[in-house]
């Protein structure tokens, strides 16, 4: 018992030893128990040892095995898929080896075995791509004391127990049924430095538990990996949350409490017109960028909701209406300065004002109209009246907007009926030969006075040639 304490004494020291390497990796630390089974036999020396691993899995002849735990061991993840492990040991030998071929192995009266050892492990997990299985390779040292017996005696030691130095190689292989818990073998080759001490194989079975990552926020992710160590996360945001659901982690979405696009930074666009919902002034109908998301039917630059026209393009200024062209000169009633009456754009919708014939050209007219000559008692023309008839023609083209009378007028020779209807018929003549001559229709009328409106006495030559007469005026 005494031995007991001072391998479970030097044990603590080497996990306290252990303990000043900081931690980098998920669950660095791991404790195994379980069994040992220690084989004198196949370490290649002579009797009773044999041949390198001759019977190696020689159980029942060769093991020495505690039915009890006897293995206790502690490990500290270094880094780079390397390991430090420190282990301690307790056993009963029974079986030192084997003389020969003789058939059953040699025998001694349970001899205390106890060891302590520490090994540097490569771990092979990583190289094979398996979370499960994880081989292992080691090299180290140790301590192992065995009770004095017949092939171990050690005449100068003064006591019963013997011990050496011994160099260790390992093989192992844990399989991980969790993340923390595993099943563990390890076969060990233990070297000793002294003659008095037999090398010999060491084999371990047992159950592995490792532990030391910190979750502070319990979502699975160790706190060194962990991006957001207070938040609860996901391993695919490095522990950080996705609280949308959107898959935009919180930190990079722009509107974490609602489901969102990664093109809008895991905001949303419910109506899918490229507006975010946020700065979409329709979110729920699909509108255009440049009005904030809301439609324009008539595409006038007026939102529908805003436009008394929304399916007839107009102006912002009317509502997003059309003007109206009360006049319909083509000049909308906004910039139409007589909206009422029809002009032309060149005028701002007013008539084109278009000179009128002065008093002066009036008179001129009918300075002409005096000195044409009729036929006596007839309407048509004599001829030196042609030069008369054609400058009057082109007086009356120099004022194409201007109507013109052309009144017809006789002297009192002749029955009043006959004066009136000679008058009608030279009046008409006149306006006729307008007419043939480029003057519209519209612009002329005609009438015949007979011998009503005498300008001087008939009952003189003189005064009855003045009577007979043509006057043109402008018409009002």
């Amino acid at each position: 018992m005494k031995n007991l304490s001072r391998l479970l004494f030097t044990l603590v020291l080497v996990v306290s030893f252990s303990n000043v390497n900081a931690q980098n990796e998920d669950n660095p630390w791991a404790i195994g128990f379980g069994i040992n089974a220690v084989d004198f036999y196949p370490v290649g020396d002579s009797a009773p040892q044999g041949e390198f691993f001759d019977e190696f899995m020689n159980v029942k002849d060769h093991w020495n095995i505690l039915p009890s735990l006897s293995n206790i061991s502690v490990s500290k993840y270094m880094g780079n898929n390397f390991s430090l492990q420190a282990s301690g040991s307790i056993n009963k030998i029974e079986k030192y080896g084997q003389f020969g071929n003789t058939v059953s192995s040699v025998r001694v009266a349970d001899l205390d075995y106890y060891s302590l050892d520490a090994n540097v492990r490569y771990h092979f997990a990583e190289l094979v791509k398996s979370k499960k299985l994880d081989p292992t390779v080691g090299i180290g040292g140790g301590y192992t004391w065995v009770e004095e017996g017949p092939y171990n005696t050690n005449l100068a030691s003064g006591n019963n127990n013997n011990g050496a130095g011994t160099l260790n190689g390992s093989l192992g292989l844990t399989y991980w049924f969790t993340d923390n818990v595993g099943f563990s073998v390890e076969a060990r080759y233990k070297h000793a430095f002294e003659d008095y001490l037999d090398s010999h194989f060491q084999h371990t079975a047992g159950f592995t538990v490792r532990f030391g990552g910190t979750d502070t926020d319990g979502d699975g992710i160790f706190d060194k990996n962990d991006a957001c160590p207070e938040v609860p996360g996901l391993e695919a945001f490095n522990g950080c949350p996705d609280t949308d659901g959107d898959g935009i982690e919180d930190s990079k979405d722009s509107c974490p409490n609602e489901a969102g696009l990664a093109e809008f930074n895991g905001c949303p666009d419910t109506d899918g017109d490229g507006v975010v919902d946020g700065s979409d002034d329709c979110p729920t109908v699909k509108g255009l960028k440049a009005l904030n998301g809301c439609p324009d039917a008539d595409a006038d630059g007026v939102t529908d909701a805003k436009d008394k026209c929304p399916s007839e393009a107009g102006p912002a200024a009317n509502m997003g209406c059309p003007w109206p062209d009360t006049d319909g000169d083509g000049v909308t009633d906004n910039v139409d300065k007589c909206p009422n009456e029809a002009g032309t754009v060149a005028n701002d919708g007013c008539p084109e004002v278009t000179p009128q014939p002065t008093q002066e050209v009036i008179n001129k007219l009918n300075n002409y109209a005096k000195t044409i000559l009729f036929d006596s008692g007839k309407s048509s023309f004599k001829k030196e009246t042609a030069v008369v008839l054609t400058n009057i023609t082109a007086i009356l083209k120099e004022y194409p907007d201007s109507n013109f009378t052309i009144e017809g007028h006789t002297d009192s020779v002749g029955s009043k009926s006959t004066n009136q209807k000679l008058s009608e018929q030279r009046a008409n003549a006149v306006r006729d030969y307008l007419i043939e001559n480029g003057i519209s229709t519209d612009r002329l009328t005609a009438y015949g006075f007979g011998e009503d409106y005498p300008l001087f006495p008939n009952n003189t030559r003189s005064g009855r040639a003045n009577n007979r007469r043509t006057e043109i005026k402008l018409k009002k």
